[in-house]
């Protein structure tokens, strides 16, 4: 939700759009309180459709309201509040309309903002094709389920194909190659074998190869 309070100290009957602590503060007169009221909102996950529903959820009386540009044409409900404050636009509340004109920090501070939206746009292509978090899942219930495999399929071996007296070593070479396997894989990662930083490492090989096919630079944002 957005936040915002209501104040007579301003000058009714005109609408503005000011910046405060780096966010747009939308200044807009209530219809029935005959007061104006401050709306901040997010540049990039608002929308012109979530400030028209904040309007109407301040002011009962609001009947109709709309956002226009400059030559009349209506801005969709989809549009972000940083592509809406890159020009000149008109608040169409009833029957009164209340021009605005945004200051030049939202101006100049579109391109930038864009780039933001572009780069939350990337991380979600990113995410929808890595879906890591489920890889890992995945391969911790494979794993778990060859273990029961070769749990039960030892345990065939041993009481019904053959006998302890000749299963025993068969166990203690599996035992040992599991204890190789853990070995090699300190060998190569200098990493000891324990489960969650395994399950940690392979997310990050997921995370970093999927950002490889989307061509995002993950250095460029990790901080220093």
């Amino acid at each position: 939700m957005c936040s915002y309070f209501c104040t007579s100290n301003v000058s009714y009957n005109q609408a503005n759009v000011i910046y405060r602590d780096g966010l747009p503060v939308f200044i807009v007169p209530l219809p029935s309180r005959q007061e104006n009221c401050e709306f901040t909102l997010k540049p990039i996950t608002h929308t012109v459709g979530d400030f028209l529903k904040f309007l109407k959820e301040e002011d009962g009386g609001i009947d109709r309201s709309a956002i226009y540009s400059e030559d009349g044409t209506r801005i969709s409900g989809s549009t972000t509040i940083d592509v809406l404050l890159r020009s000149n636009f008109i608040v169409s509340i009833n029957e009164k309309q209340y021009p605005i004109t945004p200051p030049e920090i939202g101006i100049k501070d579109s391109e930038h903002i864009a780039g933001l939206s572009d780069i939350k746009t990337l991380i979600a292509h990113l995410h929808s094709q890595l879906n890591s978090n489920k890889r890992t899942k995945i391969l911790s219930w494979v794993g778990l389920g060859l273990m029961g495999f070769q749990f039960g399929f030892l345990a065939r071996l041993t009481w019904w194909e053959y006998s302890w007296d000749i299963m025993e070593p068969v166990t203690y070479f599996v035992t040992y190659g599991t204890t190789m396997a853990m070995y090699a894989y300190f060998v190569i990662t200098r990493q000891e074998y324990i489960f969650p930083d395994v399950k940690d490492r392979e997310f990050l090989l997921s995370f970093y190869k999927g950002a490889k096919k989307c061509q995002l630079d993950v250095t460029k944002y990790n901080p220093a």
